[in-house]
């Protein structure tokens, strides 16, 4: 069960993974010991799956973010395992969902310009077998960047 603090300490965390366990027991009001504990615990039951750094797609060259609606045309538990190894395989696609609704799954992709997502769509997603149609989306501008979790 969470308490006030380890929310706090995870409000923290997801706003900046660098704190160390002094900083964040002065934040929390702590100390540097209790803090890293609570980190650690944290950690260990799984609500701090892991940290990484964010880069900025410009500055990799990624500049065209797009999402992609698939309809399958053939639902089973093969189809389904075959066109979740080739999501996978694929470093454009940085995220899959699958969706209620109309499409069954919802791709988001970074390319590197607007050849690249055709390559991928019409070399990659199209000519999977089981994938009947799709519907693509290019971001035009980000009004908010992926944020932390409410905790």
């Amino acid at each position: 069960m969470l308490d006030s603090m380890d929310l706090r300490l995870l409000d923290a965390l997801q706003k900046d993974a660098h704190l160390t366990a002094q900083q964040l027991g002065e934040m929390l009001h702590l100390s540097s010991s209790q803090a890293g504990r609570r980190r650690q615990r944290l950690e260990a039951e799984g609500y701090i799956t892991g940290y990484a750094a964010k880069l900025d797609p410009l500055k990799l060259g990624l500049h065209v973010q797009g999402f992609i609606q698939v309809h399958l045309g053939t639902h089973g538990p093969e189809q389904s395992a075959k066109f979740a190894r080739m999501v996978n395989s694929r470093p454009e696609i940085t995220s899959a969902w699958t969706m209620t609704g109309e499409a069954d799954y919802l791709l988001h992709v970074y390319c590197a310009d607007l050849p690249a997502l055709n390559r991928l769509l019409h070399e990659v997603i199209l000519p999977h077998p089981a994938v009947a149609r799709v519907q693509s989306q290019i971001v035009m501008d980000q009004l908010k960047r992926d944020a932390p979790l409410p905790t």
